[in-house]
């Protein structure tokens, strides 16, 4: 992926702040106590509603790991505590084949 992997994820947001959507809907990034990350991006009223994901899962090591599905209309990502950008990645790449994200300004 050559584009900044925030930019687009802003991007992808961005796109679908409309003064509706972002009071009930959004992109969410926590942290998890193993330590890791965990990511859930709304997927109601989005072009990516309903489109295909495969389930990825990663298990190179006890900190080397990220599982990703999407379910009941939330993209969810989770993995280790350097696997951040590779979640942000997962999702954007299936958004990008879907034509659900837009080039950043």
């Amino acid at each position: 992926m050559t584009m900044d992997v925030l930019a687009e994820l802003q991007a992808w947001m961005a796109s679908h702040c409309d003064g509706e959507w972002e009071h009930q809907y959004g992109v969410t990034i926590d942290t998890l106590d193993n330590p890791g990350w965990s990511v859930k991006i709304d997927l109601k009223d989005t072009k990516l509603l309903g489109v295909a994901f495969e389930e990825k899962t990663v298990d190179r090591s006890e900190k080397d790991w990220l599982a990703c599905r999407v379910r009941e209309a939330t993209f969810e990502g989770y993995g280790g505590v350097f696997n951040l950008r590779e979640i942000l990645e997962v999702f954007l790449g299936w958004a990008n084949a879907s034509g659900a994200v837009p080039r950043p300004t």
